[in-house]
């Protein structure tokens, strides 16, 4: 009876042991498999968070731009009738400068061109004229042409400069120096009288273009204009602005037109007011 609880016993345990061995292996495949599943999701996390810092950071730049973007907004280009480039700062300069300019004039304007040179035109009547009569400024398509009575500017067969047009044309020099790419072109007319025997002019050509150089030496010796942004032009009597068969007409005739060829971006900034 002793032995064969001995063998039950011993049998028991060696049972017992092998259950235990085999229960252990399972478990050790198990943690093993667990610690490679674990490994696997360091690396993925890792992974991720360097995939999530990328698109962060791409993000920020994305909002950076936008900020950017917003900040320069106003400053923004968009054509203008194929003539220029116009951003939204200079359009609200526009919009409120034409608040200032008769409506008459305002509801001419056809197209955001027109209204661009309406206001450039109003701003420059403004700066230049001043008090001084007997000056028309008109605007067409960034070209700005400043037509000035000869009452101003000569006395009758004369090519020498009246001190009364200096501020004048003073502060158009100051609008040339302020842009080097600016041009400006002196046109002299006359009416089509004929010169006197007794001056020591040839011919109306002759007048005109004195005249015209007259105002180019002016501006270049005088307000430092760069010879190279001027030029001199003589017209005669070949392109009046009336009939030369009344006073008014010859006087109307009489002219010097400075014709301003602005760099387009220094056409814009004269949407600001003075």
């Amino acid at each position: 009876m002793k032995k064969v609880v001995l063998l039950s016993v011993i049998s028991a345990t060696l049972f017992t042991s092998c259950v235990s061995k085999k229960k252990y292996t399972e478990l050790q495949t198990e943690l093993d498999g667990t610690k490679s599943v674990l490994m696997k999701t360091r690396v993925d996390k890792e992974d991720c968070e360097e995939k999530y810092a990328k698109i962060e950071e791409r993000v920020s730049n994305y909002y950076a731009k936008i900020n950017k973007l917003q900040d320069e907004n106003d400053d923004k280009l968009e054509m203008v009738d194929n003539i220029a480039a116009m951003s939204n700062k200079n359009k609200e300069s526009m919009r409120r400068t034409l608040k200032n300019v008769d409506p008459a004039l305002v509801s001419k304007a056809k197209t955001l061109g027109d209204s661009i040179d309406l206001a450039v035109s109003h701003n420059l009547t403004k700066s230049l004229s001043g008090d001084d009569e007997g000056i028309e400024i008109d605007v067409n398509q960034t070209v700005v042409q400043i037509t000035v009575s000869d009452k101003l500017l000569f006395k009758s067969g004369s090519y020498w400069v009246s001190p009364r047009a200096h501020k004048l044309l003073g502060r158009i020099a100051e609008v040339v120096n302020s842009e080097s790419a600016m041009e400006i072109m002196v046109e002299g007319h006359t009416d089509n009288q004929t010169i006197k025997e007794e001056s020591y002019l040839e011919d109306n050509w002759d007048l005109s273009v004195r005249r015209a150089t007259s105002i180019v030496r002016l501006l270049q010796d005088k307000y430092n204009v760069d010879g190279k942004q001027l030029i001199a032009a003589g017209r005669s009597s070949f392109s009046p602005l009336a009939e030369n068969d009344s006073a008014d007409g010859r006087e109307s005739n009489r002219r010097t037109r400075i014709i301003i060829l602005p760099n387009l971006d220094k056409f814009l900034a004269m949407l600001e007011e003075s």
